[in-house]
């Protein structure tokens, strides 16, 4: 199902960037970020776009890095803080950056300038925001899949929503390009997003 706007309706982007990359990467596609924002400048009154990660702070490079700068300079409200590293019960080395608190926090803030969220995440853990937000008057869709294997969307979550929205439908407007281009014209592409840790992120 596309999302639906009304006319002169306030619309705010939530992207919980972990989730996100996790449902495309299961869809076999990468998010262009400049053609998502573009999209959304054009379907609605778009208020704000924020995207959510946590950053591996103790390395020299963290992958994630010129992706997070690009949007910096590019639109989006970065939110962002330091990764948690831990070991598991199997001695293996794990990396932990929730951003559910933050994603939260803002929602609830902005909800007083806004008439449409659009969540950008399928974690379970959403609902009870969601239905915060609702009771305000606000319409919340949410953005993830059902597609993959297992789905990437909590059932309570899809359910609490005023619509949702297969991502996979939105992919020939939010999809990477995949066929060469001049460097030249590549200059004002985001640089493709890489996870620290590439397991499928969020608790559905």
């Amino acid at each position: 199902m596309p999302l639906r706007f009304y006319a002169q309706e306030r619309v705010g982007l939530f992207i919980d960037g972990a989730n996100l990359h996790a449902a495309a990467r299961a869809l076999g596609f990468d998010i262009d970020y400049k053609r998502l924002l573009k999209h959304f400048q054009e379907q609605c009154r778009l208020i704000r776009a924020f995207y959510y990660t946590a950053l591996v702070e103790d390395q020299e490079y963290s992958p994630l890095r010129p992706l997070v700068d690009w949007l910096d300079y590019n639109g989006f409200t970065m939110v962002t803080k330091p990764t948690k590293e831990f070991t598991d019960a199997m001695g293996r080395r794990k990396i932990k950056g929730n951003m559910d608190i933050e994603l939260a926090i803002d929602v609830l803030e902005m909800s007083a300038h806004l008439d449409h969220v659009v969540l950008f995440s399928g974690d379970g853990d959403f609902r009870r925001l969601v239905e915060a937000v609702q009771r305000r008057g606000v319409r919340v869709s949410v953005v993830s899949t059902v597609r993959s294997n297992p789905p990437m969307v909590a059932d309570e979550l899809r359910r609490q929503a005023d619509m949702f929205v297969e991502l996979e439908e939105l992919a020939s407007v939010v999809a990477r390009a995949h066929n060469p281009r001049p460097r030249d014209a590549a200059k004002d592409q985001p640089p493709r997003e890489q996870h620290p840790d590439d397991e499928p992120a969020g608790n559905v």
